[in-house]
């Protein structure tokens, strides 16, 4: 039988997943790994590098067990962004930061005051905390032992790439992503690096490719570990926040993507790069193919602290999540109900911004919360559409996409807040299922991203908004905003009593 099967992994903050497709993009298989995240300061987000190779191979060996491995015409990859994970020469993983982490904030403030706009004119993005070339500078500046080992800077979801393949690479959509490449030409560029205080830093970039570009072979190595077929071609793939928004059915200039996922992602795909300057960053993804964006650690991440820290903290043994969707649905909604700030790692206008409940009365329960951190959630993705849409025109649609979707009720929420029809795709592994689509264009099964788009993906659902809820929300939304506004002084100076 000819190879009819593709294979996405998915390597994000907090699971790293392998998923099985057929051509048309249906769901044969899955299987994921809970990842280790470790928070040895405040700030400090964490992970052991080499778990995501260890992950991978249990994640990839449970996806594809009882599958012939010769039926899987390639492998594509697709990992979060940003953060920073190091090498040491010899390739053995040095050091592995989340992009949730916030340790660098002063040094970022410090390189924004003297050279973001010189920056962002090279690259689309100014500095931020967990941003690479500036974890990277912090790096250099407090832990130069680090910095002396390490060999290759690469993204979460290259170092499986590297461990499935042997080679060494990094594809243009993360590179981009990271404020590493200037545009639109996608490429490496000495003065940028100088900007950041990085002169020395060329030789840890790895050759770049293309993120549909077969970057090497599955190993007989990597084939005993996992069960693939050796040989296996294995494509670069993307950006996990460009492969969701390709793997829930958005492709072509002027698309809109939203991803309710660990980050609040909200991207408009464009045929160049975006020069506004309030647009947090820009990442290149092919000749001509750029998604603009507004981000932040600000949306579902928020949900799994909840869940982690005070619903399972006494052993709770069944689905915490559906526990608390539940509650959600049965709590009656009142225009006075709580408000949230979903700052709990920082937000896109500081680190130094803190998540809290307002507003809670002695009649709310649970459920009243849960809604509450929904609702704000969903208010910070409103904010970043927003200025999407300053930059690129109002849109009329947004696809959304991520783990947030899975609830019965926020994504109806996202409608009644955005005001905008949501449209959710049939796959619930988007960013595995884009990773998917790189595969099958580097082998040839599809003739470029629209056409595998066009194949392998398919609308579920399109959610209106109600307008009775949708006029609540707004009236809410103003009121949230003078919150945030009143909070300012007060986030500050709970900053500063940690020092510098």
């Amino acid at each position: 039988m000819a190879p009819d099967l593709l294979l996405g992994i998915d390597v994000g903050n907090t699971v790293v997943k392998a998923v099985l497709f057929d051509r048309s993009g249906r769901q044969i298989a899955r299987h994921g790994v809970d990842g280790t995240t470790m928070k040895p300061a405040p700030g400090w987000v964490e992970r052991p590098a080499a778990d995501l190779w260890a992950d991978a191979r249990a994640a990839i060996a449970g996806c594809i067990a009882g599958v012939d491995p010769g039926r899987i015409a390639a492998v594509g990859l697709a990992g979060h962004g940003n953060g920073l994970y190091l090498l040491e020469r010899a390739g053995a993983p040095l050091i592995g930061i989340q992009s949730l982490d916030s340790r660098a904030a002063v040094l970022a403030g410090a390189l924004d005051r003297t050279a973001g706009t010189a920056l962002q004119a090279i690259c689309g993005q100014r500095p931020w905390p967990a941003q690479t070339p500036t974890l990277l500078a912090w790096v250099r500046a407090n832990r130069p032992d680090l910095y002396a080992r390490a060999g290759t800077l690469c993204f979460a979801k290259d170092i499986v790439g590297r461990a499935l393949t042997g080679a060494r690479y990094a594809e243009i959509s993360d590179m981009s992503g990271a404020g590493l490449l200037r545009l639109p030409e996608a490429r490496y560029d000495a003065g940028l690096l100088a900007l950041y205080g990085l002169e020395d830093a060329l030789p840890l970039l790895p050759p770049l490719v293309q993120p549909t570009d077969i970057v090497g072979h599955v190993t007989p190595e990597a084939a005993t570990a996992t069960g693939l077929a050796a040989g296996t071609p294995v494509a670069a793939g993307y950006f996990d926040v460009v492969a969701a928004a390709l793997g829930s059915g958005a492709a072509g200039a002027g698309a809109v993507s939203v991803v309710l996922g660990s980050w609040s992602i909200n991207q408009i795909l464009a045929d160049r790069p975006a020069q506004d300057p309030d647009i947090f960053m820009v990442a290149a993804f092919g000749p001509g193919r750029f998604a603009s964006m507004d981000n932040s650690a600000t949306s579902a991440a928020n949900l799994e602290w909840y869940v982690r820290t005070l619903v399972e903290r006494d052993g709770h043994g069944g689905d915490a999540f559906a526990l608390v969707n539940d509650r959600v649905g049965r709590a009656a909604m009142a225009p006075g109900d709580p408000m949230f700030h979903p700052f709990l790692y920082g937000g896109r206008q500081g680190a130094h911004q803190r998540g809290g409940f307002y507003g809670l009365a002695g009649w709310h329960d649970e459920g009243h919360l849960v809604r509450a951190l929904f609702e704000g959630v969903a208010f910070e993705h409103r904010r970043h559409v927003a200025v999407l849409a300053k930059a690129g025109g109002a849109p009329a649609e947004v696809v959304l996409s991520g783990g947030g979707t899975r609830s019965p009720h926020w994504p109806q929420m996202m409608a009644d807040v955005l005001g905008l029809p949501v449209r959710l795709g049939e796959a619930e592994e988007t960013g595995a299922l884009g990773a998917a689509i790189a595969a099958a264009v580097a082998v040839g099964l599809v003739a470029d991203e629209a056409a595998g788009v066009a194949a392998m993906t398919r609308p579920r659902a399109v959610l209106a908004p109600d307008p009775a809820r949708a006029a609540l929300h707004d009236r809410r939304f103003a009121l949230w905003q003078r919150l945030v506004a009143a909070m300012e002084l007060f986030w500050t100076d709970l900053a500063a009593l940690d020092g510098p």
